[in-house]
């Protein structure tokens, strides 16, 4: 197996693709809707913003050799001229006057059909509304869509019509398996569906079958499984417009209880060709980039003048968006069928780094992903994980993210960045680590990496979260975002380096095993549940075919041991260092943590959350911290009055600043925060999360 593995990835490194020269195949452009964004608001010296959604439609040509790591493309149907047809959905935000704007094109990978790149830039709180207009009034064209197949109708989600891989009129089916875990209070449920995420789940060859079919419980992600008879479960299907949801009924008289992993293993049927996906997202940039009309004659939106605007494409990528990016790029799909990169700049956020996903594989299943309770057995957390050449000891696999790119020569600039959450719950520590967590490993020129200490997986809704053990964690991560925006804009623009990569480093004494961080953290007044252990890569054998034909073959698959994923350090107060500290962790109010321990009444509380992290608040007084016996100093001991705190915020935000990590407008706002907050400080249920005076 061990040297199967090393020819495989051999083949792939070694795999050399020539320039051809075609049209970026987006052959149709149907515009549904084109109308004024906003009302018609008017974005500083950029202007009135414009709203186009339609459809676009695709012809890839399975012989193109930048093409050919797609799996299954050969059993996807073709017309006359041996092309493959598509169709997805797309959304573009542009300013009316296109001389108006900076001539870049940013392009939001949805993340399982939703938009994302509104509220993460623009702190937006709807998908589409304008929010505080930073992406408008930077003079951006933003752009979205469809990429992967099985997303529910509903909500606004964006949906693609990927083809069924057919053998010549013959059924394709392959062992899948599935796993479920619940996160309720409400009781036992009857039925889950077979994916979660808004996502139709592939069907099963024969819903009645129970030789091959097997539901199957555990407590734990290593822990045995126990079978459940066959009479005592069954398939279910339901239909939503067009679309037919695959799950699973329990009727066995007590039901899906919460916090226990559901495996299900079964034939199922039709494969989508996934992978078109990725080569969707890539001929919708190149299109509107590259292109000054469709095949038709009808007009590319982001011409001027019969000639394409965009003179640069920024590709942003926030979680499973983000490991898509990461799998485009390890399999050199970021090129289009004319030998042209579409994306000169990367933005992967919140990936775990390296971490890739079901994404272009045979009954690949897009939306499940590892954590540190479920989900262990999926191909997203697979060799290579570093951006620069590392070998795997016990394969003796070498390899990087970027062997195919460099041999295409076609190496994007890239910014990548995760928060502390993902080195609890998704082993992020391998992006700059070797697989046995024993040295840093590092980065190349083309590569920024950062880690902003404290913050959970993403922007915090309230401070309750009854789901999960402790109130929840308050960090904004949002300013990073729009700095290191600006910054990858500077790099390619203007030749600018972004700041040097700052994440948490084994020799520094920042990285360590998860159980060292329980033994670091200070005894904090209410913290009873420290699990101490965080998600464990596998490394796992899903067959010969895996990484060749992308089928895999051992389902579930064998568990052949873990990478090593280390946590970041604490601090003096708790929270992690070695990242980019915001104002809020350099000047705190208590203690930001990076995970969060399920709810016992949820089931399952050794295991950590998600998504969440937690926050401990210190004590307002001397007094109050003594009678809770807390070792943090207090409030009162460590700002004098308010107006030593906003001087600390200031200097805080405005070195940040200075550093490139933060914009003077989210740095004002930071500093007005801190002015109009009542003190003592009195926490709030929803942002900006303290009391504020009117």
């Amino acid at each position: 197996m061990l040297r199967r593995t090393a020819r495989t990835l051999a083949a792939l490194s070694a795999l050399l693709v020539p320039a051809v020269t075609a049209q970026a195949l987006v052959t149709r452009v149907e515009i549904i809707e084109r109308v004024p964004y906003a009302g018609g608001m008017s974005f500083g010296a950029v202007g009135p913003y414009e709203q186009i959604r339609g459809r676009l439609h695709y012809e890839v040509d399975p012989g193109n050799p930048v093409n050919s790591p797609i799996v299954d493309l050969k059993f996807a149907p073709r017309n006359a001229a041996g092309k493959i047809e598509f169709a997805g959905d797309f959304h573009l935000l542009k300013p009316l006057d296109l001389s108006r704007g900076n001539h870049r094109l940013l392009y939001d990978v949805n993340n399982r059909g939703n938009l994302v790149m509104l509220g993460y830039y623009n702190n937006s709180p709807a998908p589409t509304e304008p929010g505080n207009g930073f992406l408008m009034r930077q003079g951006y064209s933003l752009l979205w869509s469809a990429w992967n197949w099985d997303v529910v109708p509903g909500g606004g989600r964006m949906r693609i019509d990927l083809p069924i891989a057919n053998d010549n009129g013959k059924i394709i089916t392959g062992m899948i398996n599935t796993e479920t875990v619940t996160a309720t209070t409400t009781g036992p449920e009857k039925c889950q569906p077979v994916a979660w995420g808004n996502s139709q789940g592939y069907q099963p060859m024969d819903p009645q079958d129970r030789n091959e079919a097997v539901l199957s419980v555990r407590d734990d992600p290593a822990g045995p499984k126990k079978a459940i008879q066959g009479n005592l479960w069954s398939f279910d299907f339901q239909t939503i417009t067009d679309v037919t949801i695959t799950r699973f009924c329990l009727n066995d008289g007590v039901g899906i209880q919460s916090g226990k992993i559901y495996e299900l293993i079964y034939r199922a049927k039709d494969p989508r060709v996934v992978g078109l996906g990725l080569a969707a997202m890539r001929d919708a940039m190149s299109f509107f980039r590259f292109e000054a009309q469709d095949r038709s004659g009808t007009p590319n939106p982001l011409a001027l003048g019969g000639r394409p605007d965009a003179t640069r494409t920024y590709l942003f990528g926030f979680s499973q968006s983000g490991r898509a990016i990461a799998n485009m790029l390890w399999q050199g799909l970021h090129v289009d069928e004319g030998d042209r990169m579409v994306a000169e700049g990367l933005i992967i956020v919140v990936a775990s780094g390296s971490a890739k996903g079901g994404f272009n594989f045979r009954f690949a299943q897009t939306t499940h992903h590892p954590s540190h309770l479920e989900g262990r057995y999926f191909p997203v957390d697979f060799f290579p994980f570093n951006y620069v050449a590392v070998t795997n000891p016990a394969t003796g696999q070498t390899g990087s993210l970027l062997d195919r790119a460099r041999t295409m020569g076609k190496l994007p600039h890239i910014i990548a960045y995760n928060h502390e959450l993902e080195y609890w719950g998704r082993a992020a520590s391998l992006v700059h680590t070797d697989v046995t967590g024993t040295r840093d490993v590092g980065f190349p020129e083309n590569v920024r990496y950062y880690m902003v200490d404290g913050a959970q997986h993403a922007p915090p809704a309230t401070r309750t979260r009854p789901l999960y053990a402790y109130s929840g964690n308050i960090l904004d991560q949002r300013p990073v975002g729009r700095a290191l925006l600006v910054a990858l804009d500077d790099w390619l623009s203007r030749g600018i380096k972004p700041p040097e990569s700052r994440y948490p480093q084994i020799k520094q004494g920042q990285l360590v095993a998860p159980a060292k961080h329980r033994a670091m953290l200070p005894a904090i007044p209410g913290l009873l549940n420290n699990p101490g252990d965080s998600e464990q890569a596998w490394h796992l054998d899903y067959g010969p075919r895996f990484l060749t034909e992308g089928i895999q073959d051992i389902v579930p698959p064998t568990h052949l041991g873990n990478y090593v994923n280390l946590v970041p350090a604490p601090d003096k107060d708790g929270t992690s260092a070695g990242g980019i500290r915001l104002p809020d962790i350099a000047v705190p109010l208590g203690t930001y943590l990076g995970w969060n321990p399920r709810n016992a009444a949820i089931g399952n509380p050794r295991y950590i959350a998600r998504w969440d992290g937690s926050f401990f608040m210190f004590a307002l007084s001397e007094p109050e911290r003594r009678k809770a016996f807390d070792p943090r100093p207090s409030i009162a001991k460590r700002y004098k009055d308010q107006g030593r705190y906003v001087k600390a915020i200031e200097q805080a935000a405005r070195k940040l600043e200075k550093e490139r990590f933060l914009l003077d407008e989210d740095v004002q706002a930071m500093i007005a925060r801190a002015k109009q907050m009542v003190w003592p400080p009195v926490p709030v249920e929803n942002y900006p999360f303290w009391q504020m005076r009117p």
